[in-house]
Formats: structure tokens, C-alpha cells, sequence
């Protein structure tokens, strides 16, 4: 298994591949989506679900955090409470340190890669981290037919929503 060191991150040329895979599909997998929209929500997130488990026994995202490196979430002001409790310091120190206001009076990360993101792929704030990093990437989602766009977008940045992309490519 080859790994190639990329800022932060150390990435397995695997999930390299994956990403890769993502952008020459991109057409393919707006099609894709397309396809998926046809389909009955429930049948949408079973097909999701099922493969979310699947890929996840594959991807193991502390050989990635590339969504650490290259994306920031939608902070909310709990998130940020929280951070702050986890951190011992006040939100608007947290605030003021740590995120920038964004337009929709949420905050994001105020660097790229996430300040929280150590060197060996660990989340120094885990256990208190926003609740978009916990959700992310979102392919467990009880209403994946509402943000398959996102999850489309999002091919480009996980290897395991490119794996899951890649597999429904064949069978629906």
C-alpha cells in the first residue's frame, strides 16, 4: 500500500484514486443523481444506507481527513458553545480564534486545513466538534433524496461518496 503525504494529511493512493475517479465521472454522476431523484425517497436512503456501511468498512477517514484539509462546515453558535466548554475559554474567544461569520450568520473555520486537525489526522476538539463533522458526509442521512447535490459535490472531496457513487453508477 503506497501513501502519499499531502499537507496534514497522509492519503492512500486508493482514496487518491477514488477522488480522481470523481472528476473525470463528474458528468456521469450528475446523471446519476438524475436518476436518483426518480426514485422513491425511502428506496434513495436504503440505497445510501446500505452502501454507507459498506464503504466505511473500506475508508477509513483518519487515512484521509481530506475533508479537514480542503472544506470547512457550517458552525452554529451551540457548536461553538461547545467548543468553547471543551477548549475552557469563553465563544467569543473561541469565535474570535478559531471561525469567520459566513452569510448566513453561521461561522466557518477561519483556516484551511481545520485548526482542530493534528498532524496524525486526529480531531483535537472530537468529542465537542461541530455537529457538520459529525454528520459528514452526510450518506446516512434519513432524507438523502433532499441533498443528493450536496452528496453529488462531495464525491470530489470523500473517497467513500465517490466508492458509494461508484457502485450505485452500476445499478441504478
Amino acid at each position: 500500500m503506497q501513501l502519499i503525504s499531502c499537507m496534514n494529511i497522509t492519503m492512500k493512493t486508493e482514496y487518491i484514486r477514488y477522488l480522481e475517479i470523481a472528476r473525470s465521472r463528474k458528468k456521469e454522476y450528475r446523471k446519476l443523481v438524475y436518476r436518483l431523484k426518480k426514485l422513491k425517497p425511502k428506496v434513495v436512503n436504503s440505497l445510501f444506507l446500505d452502501l454507507h456501511d459498506e464503504a466505511f468498512e473500506i475508508i477509513d477517514c483518519l487515512e484521509c481527513a481530506n475533508c479537514c484539509n480542503s472544506i470547512s462546515p457550517s458552525v452554529k453558535d451551540n457548536d461553538i458553545r461547545r467548543i468553547a466548554r471543551h477548549l475552557k475559554s469563553k465563544p467569543s474567544k473561541v469565535t474570535d480564534n478559531y471561525f469567520l461569520p459566513d452569510v448566513d450568520n453561521d461561522y466557518v473555520m477561519n483556516t484551511t486545513p481545520c485548526p482542530f486537525l493534528s498532524n496524525n489526522n486526529y480531531c483535537e476538539i472530537y468529542e465537542s466538534r461541530p455537529l457538520a463533522c459529525k454528520g459528514y458526509p452526510h450518506t446516512d442521512h434519513n432524507k438523502m433524496h433532499q441533498i443528493l447535490n450536496l452528496t453529488l459535490k462531495n464525491t470530489k472531496i470523500c473517497p467513500a461518496v465517490c466508492y458509494i457513487f461508484e457502485e450505485l453508477r452500476t445499478t441504478v
